[in-house]
């Protein structure tokens, strides 16, 4: 049997942390994921998903995210389910996270934070950085290779500029 889940989404809310009665971190959230498709008006839907998080991960998972945060996770959909206060049965289903990942640098969740919660579209596609560790000493020379990189995102031939010719003959294709 496979039970496996891999989600990448936004944060609809802050993290909401606790701790069981027995000492243990336990914080739930819930991730919105955009759908593929979009619907005839050209809306993009998404999927608003419940996820769990326990242990020292709920700790640094509430520690290091907030509302609009883009997160990676990795987990498995659990279901459970209780008497409410009423006496009704109450049916959950959720997604235990085993691991998650940060998938924005300190630097756009910032500037996101100062703008509400919007990160305004510069234009560039490229996948963000991953490079989170960056010396204040170079940062002239990182702004210059941050220019050099949309210059070259934004031009038709990816290998403009570079001097290289590319001598490409039907033998070395694999079909």
């Amino acid at each position: 049997m496979i039970n496996r889940v891999v989600l990448v989404g936004r944060l609809t809310r802050d993290p909401e942390l606790r701790t069981t009665g027995s000492g243990i971190s336990v914080a739930t959230f819930t991730l919105a994921v955009d759908r593929q498709f979009t619907n005839s008006q050209g809306e993009r839907g998404a999927d608003f998903i419940s996820c769990v998080i326990w242990r020292k991960s709920a700790e640094n998972f509430c520690n290091f995210t907030s509302k609009g945060s883009l997160v990676g996770i990795d987990g498995r959909i659990q279901t459970r389910s209780y008497d409410n206060k009423d006496g009704q049965r109450v049916y959950v289903t959720e997604v235990v996270v085993d691991n998650f990942a940060l998938l924005e640098s300190r630097k756009d969740r910032e500037a996101r934070g100062q703008n509400g919660g919007y990160t305004p579209n510069t234009g560039n596609n490229s996948a963000p950085s991953t490079n989170n560790f960056q010396n204040n000493g170079g940062s002239q020379s990182n702004s210059q290779n941050n220019n050099n990189q949309n210059s070259q995102n934004n031009s038709q031939d990816p290998f403009a500029g570079s001097g290289d010719t590319i001598d490409i003959s039907d033998d070395d294709l694999p079909f």
